[in-house]
């Protein structure tokens, strides 16, 4: 299930003062903002933006379970930016017995994710993977 991308692009710089809301040398304000838009766009519901302290939290309204995209900027590439859909397992447990298959809500997310970053021509590289190792 991929739930993690990398791209590169221009078209999110940091904010003034971004750095001191979350962390120094971190940002992704713009980017968050961007893809709420987008993802609206696309049919999906975005709730909240949050700021955390490794970039921010986009929080995607959904029913069954808590469900969010993760954005900020890599510390590796000064263009580079990752975003990451939680839960990032296709499973998730509720309660102690009650199991919940994520795959369908996390793959509409990317999916949407997908169309939105390659579609726009400022947007660059992107790669996808997912967080098992």
């Amino acid at each position: 299930m991929k739930t993690h991308v990398e791209f590169k692009s221009d078209k999110f710089p940091a904010l003034p003062g971004e750095d001191e809301v979350i962390n120094p040398g971190r940002w992704g304000k713009l980017l968050t903002e961007y893809l709420a838009k987008a993802l609206k766009a696309e049919g999906i519901e975005t709730g909240v933006i949050q700021a955390e302290d490794w970039g921010y939290r986009l929080s995607i309204k959904h029913e069954a379970f808590p469900l969010w995209v993760g954005c900020g900027n890599s510390e590796e590439q000064s263009d580079g930016f990752l975003c990451f859909i939680e839960p990032s397992t296709p499973a998730i447990r509720k309660w102690i017995f009650k199991k919940i298959d994520t795959t369908s809500a996390v793959e509409r997310i990317a999916t949407a994710l997908d169309v939105v970053l390659r579609a726009d021509p400022a947007i660059r590289d992107v790669r996808w993977w997912d967080d098992s190792k």
